[in-house]
């Protein structure tokens, strides 16, 4: 059964471009070879933390959508946990309604009789 999760994770202000690439691929890569399908990711930018995290005073906002078992959550936040790159990360399990639940599962259906 496939569970929709958000998580969102904040990278070093000190990275550039071509860093937070390779990371932002990094975690995309390993969530797609552990089952996660319907991958979203938004780069939210550099932004101001409320409070200083690991002598940082600002953070780039990373938000990934998916999703898939899961199984596939404590892969990534090991990854994550033992990453010089991140500073911190949060992985939550969304809700969906019955009816959504109910299209999703249709649209699936159908995509595999294609």
């Amino acid at each position: 059964m496939s569970t929709v999760y958000e998580t969102m994770y904040i990278l070093r202000p000190d990275l550039n471009d071509e860093q937070v690439d390779q990371a932002v691929a990094k975690y995309q890569t390993l969530i797609q070879d552990q089952g996660a399908e319907n991958i979203e990711i938004q780069n939210r930018g550099k932004r101001r933390l409320a409070y200083e995290i690991k002598k940082q005073r600002d953070g780039i906002y990373i938000q990934m959508n998916y999703t898939g078992p899961g199984n596939i959550i404590a892969p990534l936040e090991r990854a994550m946990r033992l990453s010089e790159e991140v500073i911190r990360y949060l992985t939550i399990k969304q809700e969906i309604s019955a009816a959504a639940a109910t299209a999703a599962a249709a649209a699936e259906k159908v995509a595999a009789t294609v």
